[in-house]
């Protein structure tokens, strides 16, 4: 009876995404936890309207933002599923693939040109085999971007002002190390539950993009912004690796082609929300200071060498990522 069922259920699937003559159009969802104004809204978007330019009639790209299709966690079970199509994860990737974990060190990434030649010469060579291992496959990086720290109790200069912080983090084991090495009390947490959490007192302060900040409406639930930059954070276009393989070929490589297409409009758009958000930020009432960023840092150290030690290859993968930094 078990093989009955999943062999039905393979074929409802197949049916599901394959349209046949005179039928409507095959919705393929994209879910993501970002808010209106967000960047990962920006992204999906821009994405959905120039994928559906060139679909035709059969298949359509839908968004779904504001993790109304549940957190990225949730999602990525869903795309294994077949229940979505495609997600935008960011920092969760190093829970599945730890090697991810790379893009949690502190300070790695200088800019997003940096960034690019990583893409090239370190994920797409040796991280993108060891997603499609587990499943997934990623058809671009887009942004999540530079994180700040927001909370409600002082002035972040130094490490030391972290001390005794309980400080949301997203669902990462680098970023909750972090921050422990940096003396603040991390606790990771859906990102749909953290506005709630700020404006009960639950939490101190969290860390995210100014422009995540802003779309979550946390300026108005916390008094300081410190600008850290600790950590830039790419966003990944996932997809299901057996479930992608149902789709036509021409359709594919529409999808793959403008996912990467994308990436550039993505980094436009991100440096531009950077440059506005910090006034707008100031004008709800924040107080605003530049970090120290080399007293961080000097603090990081230990952050590094653990990853070398439990991650397979980490120290080498570090290494590679640092001197891309310094190319020309």
């Amino acid at each position: 009876m078990k093989v009955i069922k999943t062999a039905f259920a393979a074929t409802a699937l197949a049916a599901a995404m394959t349209p046949a003559l005179g039928m409507a159009q095959t919705e393929l969802q994209f879910g993501h936890v970002g808010n209106p104004g967000s960047l990962f809204d920006a992204s999906a978007n821009e994405f959905a309207r120039l994928a559906n330019e060139r679909l035709g009639d059969d298949y359509e790209v839908q968004v779904y933002g504001s993790s109304q299709l549940g957190g990225d966690n949730s999602m990525l079970q869903k795309l294994k599923l077949g229940q979505l199509t495609f997600t935008l994860p960011s920092s969760v990737m190093s829970s599945v693939v730890e090697e991810f974990g790379l893009f949690e060190m502190p300070y790695l990434i200088k800019d997003r040109e940096h960034m690019k030649r990583v893409v090239e010469e370190v994920l797409e060579p040796d991280l993108y085999p060891l997603v499609e291992e587990e499943g997934y496959k990623v058809l671009a990086v887009w942004e999540n971007g530079f994180r700040q720290i927001t909370n409600n109790v002082r002035p972040i200069n130094t490490p030391e002002d972290l001390d005794g912080l309980k400080l949301r983090t997203p669902k990462g084991k680098w970023r909750v190390s972090m921050f422990e090495e940096y003396g603040a009390n991390p606790s990771p947490m859906a990102l749909s539950e953290v506005f709630t959490a700020l404006q009960t007192g639950t939490m101190d302060g969290q860390e995210n993009p100014l422009v995540q900040i802003y779309s979550q409406k946390f300026q108005e639930v916390q008094d300081y912004l410190s600008l850290t930059g600790h950590v830039y954070t790419p966003a990944y276009v996932v997809v299901s690796k057996n479930h992608w393989e149902d789709l036509p070929e021409e359709v594919r490589d529409i999808l793959e082609e403008t996912a990467q297409e994308v990436q550039d409009f993505v980094y436009e758009t991100a440096a531009r929300q950077d440059e506005e958000l910090l006034g707008k930020m100031e004008e709800a009432g924040m107080q605003i200071n530049e970090a120290d960023k080399q007293a961080f840092i000097d603090a990081s150290g230990p952050v590094y060498e653990l990853f070398g030690e439990e991650v397979e290859g980490g120290s080498d993968l570090i290494d590679r990522a640092l001197e891309l930094g310094q190319a020309e």
